[in-house]
């Protein structure tokens, strides 16, 4: 997988139907997985399910995906940091972090995809 660091780990995340590794740098536990070759509604059912491991302000979860995911972002972006990058060959690296006082709100039940 595109960017991920060689001590990464593959875990089992329910409901994911992606592969999603997990590592940990600077103190900071990263859950990863990639829906680039993915449609819809994959990237967003596999965001759901690893947002679920966001509990605290020491865990990350990073999305590697073909496009900016704009219909998970109108349901959920009030409720996390999210950090955004634009990788070289085109893909969207989104970093989703906790966010205190919302993140615990966010409805990760509802996996339809609008756009």
């Amino acid at each position: 997988m595109e960017l991920l660091p060689s001590d990464a780990e593959k875990i089992e995340v329910p409901g994911a139907t992606v592969d999603f590794y997990r590592y940990t740098k600077d103190g900071i536990t990263y859950y990863q997985f990639d829906t680039s070759r993915c449609g819809p509604p994959e990237p967003m059912v596999n965001a759901m399910s690893g947002l679920k491991l966001i509990d605290g302000p020491d865990k990350k979860l990073v999305m590697i995906n073909h496009k900016k995911p704009m219909g998970l972002l109108d349901k959920i972006g009030q409720n996390y940091e999210i950090e955004t990058e634009n990788l070289e060959n085109g893909n969207v690296k989104l970093t989703f972090g906790f966010k205190e006082g919302a993140t615990s709100s966010a409805n990760l039940g509802d996996t339809a995809c609008h756009g």
